[in-house]
């Protein structure tokens, strides 16, 4: 089922799931697709499409399966499935030339994604990793630096245990920094951030803990041979920059990295206008 307005519900052509997602833009422009962060929406990109739509792109974010407005899916919530959803959006819009960016978990989507449906079609121009998940967010004797599981398993009880008090802890504390002193902090944001939560499903969410952080992308990004930008805080408490930047900017063949002094995990949303201003410095240059 097509709508024919701005956002559409798709019919994923593998397993019948309902993916929904929005488009913008002239659809001559040159493409940008946006993969959201856990637990969030298509919407957590509002910052960054209004401004790459002013640019004369064409901008498309769409929900991961389990989240927003796209199915609540009992099964496929891991990257594997994440990835071929967004590979099914990119073939029914007959997409090419893109530029794909990521933000956290969208990151680890981006990055599969490129490495097995975007390179062999032509249909990946650029890449942009924005404190992104991969390669290995589990600590393990291959990822000494990573997070130990029981910080992972500290989530799930808490998801499990109290949903939305958890949805709101999240963005109140570590997401966007807003637990540091002198932060200005955003109410607006932190709403935002549990709106789109709480519109998805919590098995997606919760099944989803355990694919954002115990896949191994080191394989996909070492297959990655289009440019790729890799931006990061160093005071990002989600996701440890030493773990997850410095080693994307060591496995790509082709990457730029940019390591952003006391910015946190949200950094797209607190900081925006110096982010989006990098990323259209990378992708028209």
């Amino acid at each position: 089922m097509i709508s024919q307005e701005a956002y559409h519900v798709l019919c994923h052509h593998i397993d019948g799931v309902e993916i929904f997602y929005k488009d913008w833009g002239s659809k001559d422009a040159q493409p940008i697709v946006f993969h959201h962060g856990w637990p969030l929406s298509a919407d957590d990109w509002d910052a960054q499409m209004l401004f790459f739509l002013s640019k004369g792109f064409r901008v498309i974010a769409h929900d991961r399966r389990g989240h927003g407005r796209s199915a609540q899916v009992s099964d496929g919530h891991d990257m594997d499935h994440y990835a071929a959803d967004a590979s099914a959006v990119v073939e029914h819009l007959d997409l090419k030339n893109a530029i794909h960016i990521g933000h956290s978990t969208g990151g680890g989507q981006v990055a599969r994604y490129v490495a097995k449906y975007g390179q062999p079609q032509g249909r990946v121009a650029k890449a942009v990793l924005i404190s992104a998940v991969s390669p290995l967010m589990v600590r393990t004797d291959r990822s000494p630096k990573g997070a130990p599981i029981e910080v992972l398993d500290g989530l799930r009880a808490g998801l499990a245990a109290n949903r939305a008090q958890f949805f709101l802890d999240v963005p109140t504390g570590p997401f966007y920094g807003f637990n540091r002193t002198g932060t200005k902090v955003s109410e607006g944001t932190i709403r935002n951030w549990w709106r789109q939560g709480m519109m998805g499903s919590a098995k997606a969410h919760y099944e989803g803990i355990r694919a954002f952080s115990e896949t191994d992308q080191t394989e996909d990004l070492k297959a990655i041979t289009v440019p790729v930008l890799v931006l990061q805080g160093d005071d990002d408490q989600v996701v440890s920059y030493q773990n997850a930047a410095v080693l994307q900017d060591r496995l790509l063949q082709n990457s730029t990295l940019k390591i952003y002094p006391g910015y946190p995990h949200g950094m797209h949303t607190t900081h925006a206008d110096v982010i989006n201003a990098d990323i259209l410095a990378f992708i028209t240059r």
